[in-house]
């Protein structure tokens, strides 16, 4: 799944009389403190870099195969531009594709305090900022670009939130965004 919780409120049993551990109460959603929760959120990868230059040694050995026929002739210096041209556009393509893909956002809950950065490919940076008592957790099963399109509203703005990821992650990351601001109200 293309997100993941980097930290996690921690939480003592409820009967056995401990407290969590961690900054003192006071630091906790100021500056200098922790969050208590942070989430990171980027859109799915279906082929990781390694894979990449395997795609691109594989398609390039399989189009220089049908060349092991014409060595030595003219036809081979005919065909060799065009095959060159072929593996450059596919490569071309998926580095694109990942250079698209290079979008981060970041949300980040304390007690009195909802922080959402959102970082494009060209290193543009979008933030929000709200009191999480106010802040309302939608879902949009419809109307919205995509399906179960998933915002947060709250200090006069509407946010949307994962918008690359695919419906059933909306609709999961929704359910475990509503635990985490029930905990903090």
């Amino acid at each position: 799944m293309p997100h993941e919780w980097v930290t996690r409120p921690v939480k003592a049993p409820e009967q056995s009389g401990a407290f969590p551990m961690g900054p003192p109460a006071e630091a906790i959603g100021t500056a200098e403190g922790p969050p208590l929760a942070e989430l990171h959120l980027w859109p799915y990868r279906s082929l990781p870099r390694r894979g990449f230059a395997i795609f691109i040694a594989a398609t390039a050995a399989l189009l220089l195969l049908p060349l092991l026929a014409v060595l030595g002739s003219p036809v081979l210096w005919g065909l060799l531009p065009f095959l060159v041209l072929a593996v450059a556009g596919i490569w071309f393509a998926l580095q694109r594709s990942y250079r698209d893909g290079e979008v981060l956002e970041v949300l980040r809950l304390f007690p009195a305090r909802i922080d959402l950065s959102r970082q494009d490919r060209r290193g543009s940076r979008k933030e929000w900022q709200a009191n999480p008592y106010w802040v309302s957790l939608q879902l949009h099963p419809r109307g919205g670009p995509v399906p179960d399109y998933l915002t947060l509203k709250g200090n006069g703005r509407e946010v949307e939130l994962g918008a690359f990821l695919a419906q059933e992650e909306r609709v999961a990351l929704h359910g475990e965004l509503r635990e985490m601001l029930a905990g903090l109200r």
